[in-house]
C-alpha cells in the first residue's frame, strides 16, 4: 500500500516528570524530547486557549508553575493532559507533540515576542472571565 505522505512518527513512550514539570515522549523515528508543562499549556489546541479562528489566540500567562495532574489517551492519535488550572480540553495529538518538541526554540521565542507585544508579564495571573465568558460549546 503506498502512501504519498510519511505516516508522523508515532510514540513509543510517554513519561511525566513532575519535579523537573517535564512531558518526556520518545518516538519510532528515534527523537525524545523533554517538552516543559509551562509551554505545553500556553500552547494548548484548545478552543479556549486558540480561539475560533486566526487573530482570536488567547496569550495565557502565570503558567510557569503548572502541572500536569493526568493525562488521558486519546484513540491512537493524541492525549489529553489535565493541567493543574483546571485547563482539560486540549488534545495533543501525536504530529503536534512532535512538532512542538522539535520546534520549542521557535515556539518558546514566539511567545515571548506576543508576551513583549502585549507588554504582559509572562508570571502576570490571567485575567479573570466573566460568567458569560464561555465559549458556548457542549
Amino acid at each position: 500500500m503506498a502512501r504519498a505522505s510519511t505516516p508522523s512518527p508515532q510514540p513509543t513512550a510517554l513519561t511525566l516528570h513532575q519535579a523537573s514539570r517535564l512531558l518526556e515522549i520518545a518516538f519510532d523515528d528515534g527523537s525524545t524530547f523533554r517538552i516543559p508543562f509551562e509551554l505545553l499549556r500556553v500552547y494548548s489546541p484548545s478552543a479556549e486557549v486558540q480561539g475560533h479562528g486566526p487573530g482570536q489566540e488567547v496569550l495565557q500567562t502565570g503558567k510557569r508553575d503548572v502541572d500536569i495532574v493526568a493525562i488521558e489517551p486519546v484513540g491512537n492519535y493524541a492525549v489529553k493532559p489535565v493541567f493543574s488550572d483546571g485547563h482539560e480540553t486540549g488534545l495533543y495529538s501525536w504530529t503536534f507533540l512532535h512538532q512542538i518538541g522539535s520546534q520549542q526554540d521557535a515556539y518558546w521565542q514566539r511567545y515571548l515576542d506576543r508576551l513583549a507585544a502585549a507588554g504582559v508579564d509572562r508570571d502576570a495571573p490571567m485575567p479573570q472571565k466573566d460568567a458569560g465568558g464561555a465559549c458556548g460549546h457542549h
